[in-house]
């Protein structure tokens, strides 16, 4: 089968987390497939605009590597554009194709003009709570007469246009919950058309995904509610319905929703955090449903070949930052070198050009799980930071012999050729030779040879940060420290 799977943010802010996910779950879906991923834009809800939010949107996909195939594309700052056959792909701009489908339903009596005013409504909603019934339209302007009705309108009353929800009972099934029903005396008469001429979200939703020819359906379960509203419009139209999806919700370690007062939940948030694109996909994507238990990192390629709907699980999802940390120091370790300077450039002022730091890199990424922690560790190779001479003995040595340990191991490297310097491994086996040959003891004289390079008391080993440091560099630093002692 070949699936057209669509995104369809509101552009009131960043890319929440959770529909990072769904929208990996859409992309794999459709390109299992061969099919199509589209991106449209639901703004019909004017009041929550906020001002440069599909231009955000837009470059999360963009710095996500996220590929689709029809809405809108951002061209430049602020200049948009398109690519697909059936857009326009914002709902503003579509609003001629949702009022032919609204006269439809008045005219077939599966929907009514409604004159009630907010202040109205509000009173009405809160003498239902007071009573502890089901608030809902209690149908005051359902049988209006089309007289009635023409007048009101041709004096300039305010209206909109409701549904007119029939008896009996809706259901569909779930592609990941299996079958839900719910009883159609609970569902509100909702507004199709609102007040201002847009249509609403629910008679919007349903002719889009019509017209783009959307196959399924996939958002979060706190949609659920919804989706009797558009099975009841998709008969009343007399047009096929999508499958629908609903993903389990992202949850705190608390369990309780995701939200902005207890923890990050924009996609910007974690890539400023120094998360890898590849990284968090592949943890959002595995997040209450993995392909295989004895896995879990994947190319994305895998992800796409793998995706199983049925094996999203219907509960909800811990965010484990404990998990995305490793999961980003895995795909740190994979970086080539050059991919790791340029990912880390942007969190760190220095100048990551040189061979010191680029070797220094490589070096740290052991060590960190996140872009954001290189800067700390990166300002030790650049100058030596002052520090207290007490702490180049080791343990219970004295100050004297680890001046004799680090005067006879400079005296050692000193000697040693640009061959020896060019790998670790071959600085380590000189040190420790060195050590043996003589019948020393590891830690009185490596505990000084590495503070002496470092400045530090926790740090890289000494074999790696004379190969990050180089020959002359290292040699300096130590004669520097005998100089301390």
């Amino acid at each position: 089968m070949i699936t057209r799977t669509r995104i369809a943010p509101s552009p009131t802010g960043y890319m929440h987390i959770g529909t990072l996910r769904t929208v990996m779950f859409d992309y794999f879906l459709a390109r299992q497939s061969g099919g199509q991923f589209v991106v449209r834009i639901e703004d019909t809800d004017q009041a929550r605009l906020v001002e440069g939010a599909v231009e955000s949107l837009l470059k999360t996909f963009k710095k996500m590597n996220i590929d689709y195939d029809e809405g809108p594309i951002l061209l430049a700052e602020g200049t948009l554009s398109e690519k697909g056959d059936v857009g326009p792909y914002t709902q503003s701009k579509r609003l001629d194709l949702y009022r032919p489908y609204a006269d439809r339903l008045l005219a077939d009596g599966n929907a009514y003009v409604c004159f009630c005013t907010s202040e109205r409504l509000v009173e009405m909603r809160a003498a239902q709570v007071a009573a502890k019934q089901n608030p809902k339209y209690d149908r005051r302007c359902a049988n209006l007469s089309l007289e009635e009705v023409k007048a009101r309108q041709a004096a300039g009353e305010k209206f909109v246009i409701r549904m007119r929800i029939p008896e009996g009972e809706s259901k569909f099934v779930d592609a990941i919950r299996g079958e839900i029903s719910f009883n159609n005396a609970d569902v509100d008469d909702q507004v199709i058309i609102k007040s201002d001429g847009f249509a609403s979200y629910h008679l919007a939703v349903v002719v889009d995904d019509y017209l783009m020819k959307i196959s399924h359906v996939l958002r979060g379960e706190e949609w659920i509610s919804s989706t009797p509203k558009q099975i009841i419009l998709c008969t009343m139209l007399d047009i096929p319905m999508p499958i629908y999806a609903h993903v389990p919700l992202i949850l705190n370690p608390d369990k309780t929703k995701l939200s902005k007062r207890k923890g990050d939940v924009s996609v910007e948030s974690y890539l400023s955090k120094g998360y890898l694109p590849e990284a968090l996909i592949n943890f959002i994507s595995t997040l209450g449903y993995n392909p295989k238990a004895d896995q879990e990192i994947y190319e994305r390629a895998e992800l796409v070949e793998l995706f199983d709907l049925s094996k999203v699980s219907r509960a909800g999802a811990v965010m484990n930052i404990e998990k995305l940390d490793w999961m980003n120091h895995q795909y740190l370790m994979r970086l080539t070198q050059s991919e790791l300077v340029a990912a880390v450039q942007p969190f760190t002022t220095l100048d990551l050009s040189t061979a010191t730091l680029q070797r220094a890199l490589m070096i740290e990424r052991e060590r960190v799980s996140k872009l954001t922690e290189f800067a700390d560790k990166l300002g030790a190779y650049v100058g030596l930071v002052a520090y207290d001479p007490a702490i180049l003995t080791w343990k219970k040595a004295t100050a004297e012999d680890s001046a004799l340990q680090l005067k006879n191991v400079t005296e050692v490297i000193g000697q040693l050729d640009d061959a020896t310097f060019a790998k670790v491994a071959l600085l380590e086996a000189a040190i420790k030779e060195y050590i043996s040959s003589n019948g020393l003891q590891n830690g009185n004289v490596l505990w000084p040879l590495r503070v002496a390079l470092s400045g530090l008391e926790k740090s890289a080993s000494p074999y790696e940060l004379l190969w990050a440091l180089g020959k002359e560099e290292s040699v300096a630093r130590l004669q520097q420290a005998l100089a301390k002692i």
